[in-house]
């Protein structure tokens, strides 16, 4: 039986006798609402790094304003009333909003004024709308100043919108020291470019009202604040790192002198060019996470997605490979010629290939997507309670099994992934690097009573750093065989540490 402690499935209780002080005058508390975990997969995917959207959000906070941070998922209880805020900022996202939404309520009802933004914001403007003073629609970071200076004039408007066009690279970098020590494997969250040139039906990217160009931060700006933050390993959180190959070089080459380890998601495609791979891999980078999506081309072309034939991801893992860098596959089951054999199949591939580690989905039709307007006209969404749109439930009827097969499927896929059989199975060849490997899997992947212990002690970046570091060490001695080994021969190892995971 899976182990669900309460703690990771019921949000904080927030009490509705409580009656704080005043309002502090010039205070901003930033929440990130609490989210039930997905027992079947690992209990440490929440802080391996934070999300930069509240801490974007804090960087643009005006200097006569005191600001506080706040995440439910480190489990340290319900957010903070004293001092009082004046203006509670909350990210909304679907699986979320029910919980953000009681958490403006009460707020709200103690005298503060409530900003809701977050992309579930942008595609569900009406409903967001009744459970806050204003809206932050679009990029948030230029419009928060704004918004302060509005609540200090009684002039707070219920809608403002922010215009992703605007250049990124005028952004200023986020406020990672408001991040609580210890509670992440690295606080090196780094973004360098925004947008995505895929437009996949069934991604909160391609929602009606998202307009998000293709932007790029100067390789400096980049550079520079990966060096600030003293760590030793960060995490791209770009929706696709490697969608302008040129940028990536370039970006590559000026972290190599780092001497830093580094994991991102890229498309499988970025293998066109095994050069391009193996500057990654000069530059520090351990991990990637692909979006394989699925291994049938007939669902490829129906999610939209520009992306090689199935047939060549084998090919392309091994570029990777060669070169010391882990994959991350992610798969959706769901799409329309998804069969009850698709699990096994899937399966049977990530073994073969020994991907360090994949990551399951059961299709989600988000709202605004195209996939969402497809399914609702053609009758098949069983409802809309945004709690179970996770990619863990069932939301729609599937053409080729029954709802029950696909979450029998999307639960066995799991605990075959996680079984020692597979764990086994899928070492790397390079025997150095078994050991490493096998530490990072049952840390992550077996060990969610241990990660509740450390998440709620905050004894993350103590138990992980270690390895971390050990990694890092390991990928420059590999780097240095690499590069004096012109002819790239076949290697794999790398690294334990993976993206995405």
């Amino acid at each position: 039986m899976t182990w669900n402690p309460r703690d990771m499935q019921i949000a904080p209780r927030l009490a509705s006798a409580l009656r704080p002080g005043p309002v502090k005058p010039r205070h901003a508390l930033l929440i990130q609402p609490f989210y039930p975990k997905d027992p079947r997969t690992s209990f440490g995917k929440h802080v391996l790094a934070p999300s930069l959207a509240l801490t974007s959000i804090a960087a643009a906070t005006p200097s006569d304003w005191t600001i506080a941070y706040w995440d439910e998922n480190l489990l340290q209880g319900p957010p903070p009333h004293d001092p009082f805020p004046q203006v509670v900022g909350i990210t909304v996202h679907l699986t979320l909003a029910d919980r953000a939404y009681a958490l403006a309520r009460w707020y709200r009802e103690r005298g503060a004024k409530v900003i809701l933004g977050g992309l579930h914001v942008t595609a569900c403007l009406e409903e967001a709308a009744v459970h806050a003073d204003a809206l932050a629609i679009g990029e948030g970071v230029q419009l928060w100043r704004r918004m302060l200076r509005d609540v200090e004039t009684g002039t707070l408007r219920p809608i403002y919108r922010g215009d992703f066009r605007r250049p990124y690279r005028n952004e200023p970098p986020p406020r990672r020291d408001m991040l609580p020590k210890g509670c992440f494997l690295t606080t090196a969250s780094l973004i360098a470019t925004r947008g995505c040139h895929n437009r996949c039906g069934f991604c909160y990217m391609a929602t009606h009202d998202v307009k998000m160009p293709y932007q790029m931060r100067d390789v400096e700006q980049v550079v520079d604040e990966f060096r600030a933050t003293a760590e030793p390993y960060a995490v791209f959180t770009d929706n696709n790192l490697g969608s302008r190959p040129d940028y990536l070089r370039e970006l590559c080459r000026a972290l190599r002198p780092l001497e830093k380890i580094w994991s991102a998601a890229v498309s499988i495609d970025v293998t066109d060019d095994p050069s391009l791979v193996r500057e990654m891999a000069l530059a520090g980078c351990t991990g990637v996470f692909v979006g394989f999506e699925s291994l049938n081309g007939e669902n490829i072309v129906d999610a939209g997605k520009k992306s090689p034939a199935p047939e060549d991801y084998a090919r392309r893992v091994r570029v990777f490979h060669d070169n010391g860098i882990q994959v991350n596959a992610s798969f959706v089951f769901g799409f329309d010629h998804d069969r009850p054999g698709v699990f096994e199949k899937t399966v049977a591939w990530i073994e073969e290939n020994r991907l360090t580690c994949s990551t399951f989905h059961i299709l989600t039709p988000y709202p605004g997507t195209p996939l969402f307007r497809r399914l609702e006209a053609e009758g098949r969404l069983l409802h809309k309670d945004w709690r179970l749109y996770n990619t863990s439930h069932v939301v729609f009827r599937p053409k080729h099994m029954t709802p029950e097969q696909l979450t029998d499927g999307y639960a066995w896929c799991y605990r075959r992934l996680f079984s020692h059989r597979s764990i086994w199975h899928r070492r790397p060849v390079d025997f150095k690097a078994v050991a490493p490997y096998l530490a990072m899997s049952y840390l992550y992947k077996r060990s969610n009573r241990l990660w509740r212990f450390l998440i709620r002690r905050q004894l993350t970046a103590a138990v992980w750093r270690p390895l971390v570091e050990q990694s890092r060490r390991r990928h420059l001695r590999f780097r240095k065989q690499l590069a004096a080994d012109t002819s790239a021969a076949p290697r794999q190892g790398g690294s334990v540490v993976t993206a995405g995971v």
